[in-house]
């Protein structure tokens, strides 16, 4: 087959596949003599010893070897030596039915640059999916992914979606495992490209031997990319709860002991209200930190809402903050011990004098972690010349 001037090129990923590859290439063979689309087949294997090689080889496709183990690795190699301006990718098990894939061309035509399948819109066939996958699993992940990213797609993990070659390429993908399934979506998503969904089936896989998919393993590594790629919901919003938590209780329990029914709430709970702001303060310091290194990084948009933050608070003001904290914070354990010595360092009112070193001590720590984290800030922005 040609390996230039391609509109498609039908992706597989491979994985010692033999017992399904060949349906899989007929099956995608049938769909180009039926289209006219101008295409190619490209079988990005992995490492397979049962001879899916030879037999891609024999049925017309060609083979792109991808020596680096991995679901996201198989595919990245494979986009890279695909030669179609479009590519629809699908697992060569015989899941997906390539012989149905005007919808994806139909929409990339229209200029979509990512067209996403949603097996839970087209049907998903008896024992093709586990039940743990299906009811827990994929729900619950492309839940958070919308949640985090405002992304209006319902199956984050489909193993067929087409998309503009240039478009994603462009994305800079890294991911070796099965999260590249989230990393092309969310990057998409964070790169303002148009994105739809189609119906798309999902029949039981053909082969014999056990998948590749390891569920709760592969599952914690696609909700760690999602949170990784979202420090709002890593950092920010878990930091501002602790901190307002921890401000209410101060409030409430420091003019006196609180009592709501048989409970008292005393300088205890004050201690448990000092804590949150000090870990709330230092995890909402990790957002602006996290945040800041992935915009450097290329890793992440910046933003108007993050460019304004970052022109407000700068290091300069960042150390001014955490200077008055720390006089702050000073000036009341100063007090503390001048009403000590008052008392020739003697016995004190433990609950006054709780209610007076307690705030002053969250001031000191938060305004140490203010600063520090001010200079942390600017070193991170040093641009280092090679």
């Amino acid at each position: 087959m040609e390996t230039s001037g391609h509109e498609l090129t039908i992706l597989m990923p491979c994985l010692n596949e033999a017992e399904t590859l060949r349906t899989c290439i007929e099956k995608a063979q049938q769909y180009l003599a039926r289209s006219g689309v101008r295409g190619e087949i490209l079988v990005a294997d992995n490492g397979s010893t049962d001879g899916s090689q030879q037999i891609a080889t024999e049925m017309g496709g060609r083979v792109v070897d991808v020596s680096l183990r991995g679901y996201g690795s198989a595919l990245r190699g494979g986009i890279e030596a695909a030669s179609g301006t479009y590519i629809i990718m699908a697992d060569s098990d015989d899941s997906y039915d390539f012989m149905g894939l005007d919808n994806f061309i139909d929409k990339l035509r229209e200029g979509y640059d990512l067209v996403m399948g949603n097996r839970f819109q087209g049907g998903i066939a008896k024992d093709a999916m586990p039940p743990l996958h299906k009811y827990l699993g994929n729900p619950i992940l492309s839940s958070i992914g919308r949640m985090f990213f405002s992304l209006n797609v319902g199956d984050f993990h489909c193993g067929m979606r087409g998309f503009n070659r240039a478009s994603i390429l462009k994305l800079d993908l890294c991911s070796t495992g099965m999260e590249f399934a989230s990393e092309m979506v969310v990057k998409a998503a964070l790169a303002r490209l148009r994105i739809t969904e189609i119906p798309t089936t999902l029949n039981k896989a053909g082969r014999s031997r056990p998948p590749h998919l390891r569920s709760w393993q592969d599952g914690w590594r696609h909700l760690r990319f999602l949170l990784m790629y979202s420090p709002r919901w890593l950092f920010l919003y878990p930091g501002l709860f602790l901190t307002c938590f921890g401000i209410a209780i101060m409030a409430l329990v420091l003019p006196g002991p609180l009592r709501v029914g048989p409970v008292t709430l005393d300088v205890h709970t004050l201690l448990i209200g000092s804590s949150a702001i000090i870990l709330g303060t230092q995890i909402i310091l990790f957002f602006m930190l996290a945040k800041q290194h992935a915009i450097n990084c290329g890793l992440l948009p910046e933003g108007l809402k993050f460019r304004t933050f970052r022109q407000i608070v700068s290091l300069d003001s960042m150390i001014i903050l955490g200077v008055l904290m720390l006089i702050g914070g000073l000036c009341g354990v100063s007090w503390a011990v001048l009403e000590w010595a008052n008392k020739s360092f003697g016995e004190l009112d433990y609950g006054r004098m709780m209610r007076l070193i307690v705030p002053s001590a969250t001031f000191l720590v938060v305004g140490v972690q203010v600063v520090m984290s001010g200079f942390l800030s600017g070193i991170l922005d040093l641009k280092i010349s090679r």
